[in-house]
């Protein structure tokens, strides 16, 4: 299974969105599945906050896999870090209008009254599932050829 289905199945399983993006890439990096569902968490629905949308800060994690700095005197891999999520997040907001979740929901889940409505509206099987999507695509094309 390519690692954009693999993402859209993880979310469909009831992962969180920002679960499943890295948990689809993380074995890729030397993480299993299950390290990668536990530490990506705490990141979906912009955090719990209707910020950074979950599937992107699951990507970024990939990306930080691939292109984290890990020696402090490696600062051409902190430029790479930086250049990486800036691509990512641009054509992530070119394709999909915004990464920050509660732009994209057109509601605030950091609320009681915000996660209700989007419950009752089902806005999160309307959106989702294909922020997940999009994310996993720009990882591929992203990391395509790199590894």
């Amino acid at each position: 299974m390519d690692n954009v289905s693999k993402a859209v199945e993880l979310f469909a399983h009831r992962f969180m969105c920002s679960q499943a993006v890295f948990a689809a890439f993380a074995e890729q990096f030397g993480i299993t599945e299950k390290q990668a569902l536990q530490i990506g968490a705490c990141f979906g629905g912009g955090m719990s906050k209707a910020e950074v949308c979950g599937a992107c800060t699951g990507a970024l994690m990939v990306l930080g896999m691939k292109y984290g700095q890990f020696d402090e005197n490696d600062l051409e891999s902190r430029t790479a870090q930086r250049e990486k999520t800036s691509e990512f997040l641009e054509e992530f907001k070119k394709r999909q209008g915004s990464y920050i979740c509660r732009e994209i929901l057109g509601c605030d889940i950091s609320t009681d009254e915000g996660k209700n409505y989007a419950r009752s509206n089902g806005l999160y099987g309307k959106y989702c599932p294909e922020m997940v999507r999009t994310a996993a695509e720009i990882l591929t094309e992203m990391l395509g050829g790199d590894e």
